[in-house]
């Protein structure tokens, strides 16, 4: 499923091109257009129908706001191409509580747009097929794992698999508001199924009649959403990958703007009614079932091509497919912030690995858990996720905009060449951070009581965690580093070989501890059952072993403490002398063989790491079911080389020590 691993030269052919990295990077904010509309007509509705009046004025509010952001954003991309985004901008120009900010809100908004964007898809897929209701929730998590399995095969072959589905969409979308503007023109307006759905207006107080519309207009602002991925990613482009940045930007950009006006106009003319019956003030004011409605984009599709015609399944199966692939700019924008928050000792630094296909794949899979947990907990309802998603986006806009605003008033102030160039791009800059602060207060404002307030409960948490990560990182390279103070210079070299019973995995170690030229060499058993212990004695005197062979008794049948005891006592006696510890492992195949080996010999490696001066070597020893991970069979061939046993004499007459160690023989 993942593919074959790549090398690290093959770096460079995971670049994007311009084609490929509209769809990979642009899918998030390109598709939001299918439900930011529905979103906003459908807080507009509350009010009544007489408040869709309102709905082109709101809309040119989003639209306006779009300009804005993507014009402050090509400034971002320029000045900070690294990758870092609205991160690294407020990191070096707000300091570094501000930077925190911003990942945790970047880090919740790629979450959400992974379920919110799933979310989306499954809904309208049920739009078209409506018995698949019952499996809302199932349909979504799947859809999940298979964007993970994509994108673990890596970037480039993720954006070839989204290539297609993202332009069709942009295709289908564009022709059907064609479509229905031309039939308007001509006299022959589609008309929408739901224009006979009564609402009557509810009585409103001038402040709630602005808080009504200032919600439309905040839940309209979810076509903003995933604008930032671009100056996220910048390092995924091909070179000149500053300009092919700005320019896919833009194209991005132009391309939301168009599709989200004409959705609007569209629903305007069609008499689309989309009903929130979760909202207790529109469940009263509006006729609700306990059918599944069909989205706006459905019912758009169905009035202008016919309801069931070919071009209608043509346009709900490109918006569920580009809705579903609209994740995947998370998946690319989460593992590249996950990294970079890594090599800042931000975040574990298992974030910042490649995996086998050049991708951050733990980002990856980290990303998926979390989304599959939300659409559970949520039971993928896409009115609910909605609620929680443009909060993260904002604070990071705000943020990120306000840092841009302070790195031109430094370059002015440090006299930097092109004044001219950089004032143009402070007011930009500064316009969007006005607005997107107003949003921003906006939509905690309208949407913290709907479900918003989760987020300001998970961004703090979020900001202790990676502060605490940083600090922990910083203590412990203070506590390793190099100083004057710190020497070492150990004097002598030892090794014992733990013994339970005379086995092959054994032999295998004392000939790995014979063959490593150890200054002195025993074995070591711990004696919990007499028997046992005497049985060895005659084992290892038949078998003509020249390593002594040294039993501890543990009355408490304890292994560990006796061993350290004997271990503390010789350090002692010998002083800062090195001693190597080998015990034998067992590999596997199967994941429950481990629930069957191994644990004695962990419990004691862990209790001796403790240990000072010592040394634990581990001896693996692969059984037949290893075969199924590493394509061969353990088991050696006839033969002592190949038994990886020492190399023994004739059994003689031999007097069992049990006292200290001896030099080892000489290895054959």
């Amino acid at each position: 499923m993942i593919g074959q691993p790549l090398p690290s030269e093959k770096l460079e052919g995971q670049l994007l091109p311009k084609h490929l990295a509209l769809p990979i990077f642009a899918s998030d904010p390109l598709s939001s257009v299918a439900y930011a509309p529905q979103e906003l007509l459908m807080i507009l509705l509350i009010g009544g129908f007489g408040f869709l009046a309102y709905g082109p004025w709101v809309a040119s509010g989003v639209v306006v706001l779009l300009i804005v952001v993507v014009l402050s954003y090509r400034q971002l991309v320029k000045a900070y191409p690294s990758g870092g985004g609205d991160y690294e901008v407020a990191r070096k120009n707000l300091g570094e509580k501000a930077g925190l900010i911003v990942a945790a809100a970047l880090l919740v908004d790629y979450v959400m747009t992974v379920a919110v964007s799933v979310a989306s898809g499954v809904d309208n897929i049920i739009s078209a097929l409506t018995f698949l209701d019952p499996y809302r929730v199932w349909l979504a998590i799947g859809f999940v794992v298979i964007l993970a399995a994509v994108n673990l095969r890596g970037v480039r072959e993720s954006s070839n698999a989204f290539a297609l589905p993202t332009y069709l969409f942009i295709g289908s979308i564009a022709i059907m508001i064609i479509v229905a503007l031309v039939r308007t023109f001509l006299g022959d307006a589609p008309v929408a199924e739901s224009v006979g759905i009564e609402a009557h207006g509810t009585s409103l107080a001038q402040s709630a009649f602005v808080l009504l519309l200032l919600r439309a207009f905040a839940s309209g602002c979810a076509a903003l959403t995933g604008v930032e991925a671009i100056a996220n990613g910048v390092q995924a482009f091909r070179r000149p990958k500053i300009r092919n940045a700005q320019q896919t930007l833009m194209i991005m950009g132009g391309t939301a703007i168009l599709l989200f006006s004409g959705l609007v106009a569209v629903a305007l003319i069609t008499g689309v009614r989309y009903l929130d019956c979760t909202d207790a003030l529109h469940a009263a004011a509006v006729q609700c079932t306990t059918d599944p409605q069909r989205s706006m984009v459905a019912q758009i599709a169905s009035a202008t091509f016919g309801n069931q015609s070919l071009p209608f399944f043509i346009v709900q199966a490109t918006t569920a497919a580009v809705l579903l692939l609209a994740a995947n700019t998370a998946f690319n924008g989460f593992p590249l912030l996950g990294s970079v928050l890594a090599a800042d000792k931000y975040a574990p630094k298992s974030l910042s690995t490649r995996g086998d296909r050049l991708i951050f794949s733990n980002g990856v899979i980290a990303l998926s858990i979390t989304a599959i947990a939300i659409l559970a907990v949520f039971q993928a309802d896409l009115t609910s996720l909605i609620q929680l998603y443009i909060i993260g986006v904002f604070v990071s806009f705000t943020l990120g905009q306000t840092g841009m605003v302070r790195h031109w008033i430094r370059l002015i102030r440090n006299g930097a060449g092109g004044t001219g160039a950089i004032v143009r791009s402070l007011i930009i800059n500064l316009i969007g951070a006005t607005m997107t602060f107003s949003v921003l207060v906006i939509v905690t404002i309208t949407k913290f009581t709907h479900g918003a307030w989760i987020v300001f409960v998970v961004m703090p948490i979020l900001w202790f965690l990676m502060l605490g990560v940083n600090r922990y990182y910083r203590d412990v390279d203070r506590e390793i580093s190099v100083d004057a103070e710190t020497t070492f210079g150990a004097t002598g070299d030892h090794a014992i070989v733990l013994v339970s019973r005379l086995q092959k995995p054994v032999l295998k170690a004392l000939d790995y501890a014979i063959a490593a030229n150890h200054d002195s060499i025993e074995a070591v058993h711990i004696a919990i059952d007499d028997d046992a212990a005497d049985r060895l004695d005659l084992d290892w005197a038949s078998h003509n072993i020249k390593v002594p062979l040294h039993i501890l008794q543990s009355p408490y049948r304890d292994i560990s403490a006796p061993l350290i005891k004997y271990l503390k006592a010789r350090r002692e006696k010998h002083g800062s002398e090195v001693i190597t510890i080998y015990t034998p492992q067992f590999i596997v195949g199967h994941w429950w063989e481990n629930v069957l080996h191994n644990h004695k010999a962990r419990r004691i490696r862990h209790k001796l790491m403790l240990v000072h001066g010592v040394v634990i070597a581990l001896v693996p020893w692969l059984l037949d079911s290893s075969d199924m991970i590493y394509g061969r069979r353990s088991r050696p061939l006839p033969g002592q080389d190949r038994r990886g046993e020492p190399v023994r004499p004739r059994p003689i007459k031999r007097e069992v020590k049990r006292g200290g160690p001896t030099k080892p023989p000489p290895a054959t």
